[in-house]
């Protein structure tokens, strides 16, 4: 689940996306990307590149409350622009569909009326794949875990609130109203069966919204782009002719790299990347209590300082970096091989580094 950042106003330009969002401490980023030559000063191998950028044409913005950015390499810079204007179009339709914050978007609908006829096809889609996720981790990962989070998030907007938390007994009924084997999802209608349900895709959804506007820009003919909507996508490579680069901060102290990578279709790049860490948002001033909500239990996980995945698709990785936080490490180990095509990264709470891939 990704946390939201503070923003006062709304407004839509080629050089912004703004929502409104509540008041909240803004989420840490522990993934820094190289969109051209000494962008992460920690990568010394970066300083022996070019620094000819003419060719690039970036947008920086903020996209379901979180920092968001596009780079793109081509020629025309007109035509480039004229992609991101584009871009940034569809982003807000999309956010107009999975923002919590947006009163009339489509999930707060459904969360509001406990059911939705005719709901856009993104919906059905991505909750589809959260809903398959949460069946494969047994609840660990489950999309319907809004009303816990909901309840941590206005107990600690409260002066005075307890540092723990809730109480035992909101926590018990905040786990009555989840449950992923009580939504009913068909292509026309979404029901959800358990008075107080609602859903958040925060888990996924800017990896789905990362990986649409990667796809969209494919097709426009852009074959080396950087998008960053929360989660990293990477096509071809940089305009001094580079890989994309990809810095994993340490949780525990975001000025320490932990380990790099090259991301986008090069050979030996990975295409997508995302990364979770309990710290990166905090109910309060307990580091027990953070984002990373178990919905089984109603504690914050604790197994991992944070997990970086990398994948062939953004929305892929954001769901297992996710998924793979709340699961015990053997069971998240053991459950990784499902998906061969993806990479994990696990860091221990002493700063330790774990690279687990799929047996060959």
């Amino acid at each position: 689940m990704r946390a939201t950042i503070p923003v006062m106003a709304r407004a839509r330009t080629t050089a912004d996306i703004v929502i409104e969002e509540p008041v909240m401490k803004p989420r840490r980023r522990f993934l820094a990307i190289a969109a051209s030559a000494g962008a992460i000063a920690s990568l010394p191998s970066l300083a022996r590149a070019s620094t000819s950028t003419a060719a690039t044409s970036t947008w920086k913005g903020i996209a379901l409350g979180a920092s968001a950015s596009m780079t793109l390499v081509h020629p025309d810079r007109e035509l480039a622009r004229a992609a991101i204007d584009d871009c940034v179009a569809e982003i807000d339709r999309l956010e107009s569909i999975f923002s919590l914050y947006r009163p009339q978007s489509a999930l707060v609908r459904l969360n509001r009326a406990g059911m939705l006829a005719q709901p856009p096809q993104e919906l059905v889609e991505l909750l589809s794949f959260a809903l398959a996720l949460a069946r494969r981790s047994d609840g660990a990962f489950d999309p319907t875990v809004q009303p816990l989070y909901r309840l941590l998030a206005d107990h600690f907007a409260r002066p005075g609130a307890a540092p723990d938390g809730p109480a035992p007994d909101e926590i018990a009924r905040a786990l009555e109203s989840i449950g992923h084997r009580h939504v009913e999802l068909e292509a026309d209608i979404v029901r959800l069966h358990r008075p107080g349900m609602a859903i958040t895709l925060n888990g996924v959804a800017q990896g789905f919204i990362t990986d649409r506007i990667g796809g969209r820009l494919r097709l426009a003919g852009f074959d080396n782009v950087l998008v960053d909507i929360g989660e990293a996508l990477a096509l071809g490579r940089r305009a001094d002719g580079h890989p994309w680069r990809a810095a994993v901060a340490d949780p525990r102290r975001g000025d320490r790299t932990l380990f790099e990578l090259d991301i986008g279709n090069a050979p030996g790049a990975w295409p997508a990347l995302a990364s979770s860490a309990g710290s990166g948002t905090r109910f309060g001033p307990s580091t027990r209590r953070h984002h990373l909500l178990d919905p089984r239990t109603g504690a914050s996980a604790s197994h991992h300082a944070g997990v970086t995945v990398a994948a062939p698709r953004a929305t892929l990785a954001d769901g297992l970096s996710t998924m793979l936080s709340v699961l015990s490490p053997a069971r998240a180990r053991a459950m990784l091989p499902a998906w061969p095509e993806a990479r994990a990264w696990f860091i221990a709470a002493d700063g330790r580094v774990e690279h687990v891939a799929a047996p060959a």
